[in-house]
């Protein structure tokens, strides 16, 4: 659930490739074949990208409502009634390139957003509560926070996490939606 924009920065450039994979059994009675994906993404400087997206993973809902929180350190929890399982669940990772010393402003495009389901036809959760992994950590707003670029090498990078608020009894089904986050440099 991550998009990337940088309202002063330059665009990254993206170059991708095509895999394919042949599998085939030890009998002529069977043979398969199935295509992957390669890609890569080629940076330059005042360039900002997503890494990872944000995933709340497997949520069971329940009579009572509540909420998924996945922090910027990765440590899902919950309130309320959701049950959570599985494993497949991170914060957003984002990466810039600026030069050392250097400020930028880190902005949401929203302070929430609707979460639908994939196809339709359930009430949308709700996704808030930005926290972006610095030290300390901090809310994320459509106010811009000011951060300095401490590497030498002006490269950098860090997580992204938020709250779903998952409604009581919320219908089975794939939720997702985009969200901006915003990074100017200064």
């Amino acid at each position: 659930m991550g998009t990337k924009s940088g309202a002063a920065a330059e665009r990254a450039s993206h170059l991708c490739a095509s895999a394919l994979a042949l599998l085939a059994s030890a009998t002529p009675a069977y043979a398969g074949a199935t295509s992957g994906q390669g890609e890569a993404v080629v940076v330059r400087r005042l360039s900002f990208i997503t890494d990872e997206n944000l995933e709340f993973g497997a949520i069971i809902s329940a009579p009572t409502a509540g909420t998924v929180i996945v922090p910027p350190s990765g440590a899902r929890t919950k309130t309320g009634g959701p049950t959570l399982f599985g494993t497949a669940f991170q914060p957003a990772r984002f990466s810039g390139f600026g030069a050392r010393n250097q400020f930028v402003l880190i902005s949401m495009g929203a302070n929430s957003y609707s979460v639908p389901r994939v196809g339709g036809g359930a009430p949308a959760m709700t996704l808030d509560t930005f926290v972006i992994g610095s030290t300390p950590t901090a809310a994320l707003t459509v106010t811009p926070r000011s951060f300095r670029i401490t590497s030498a090498t002006g490269l950098f990078n860090f997580p992204v996490g938020a709250r779903l608020r998952v409604a009581a009894n919320q219908p089975a089904g794939q939720y997702a939606t985009n969200f901006t986050v915003t990074l100017v440099y200064q």
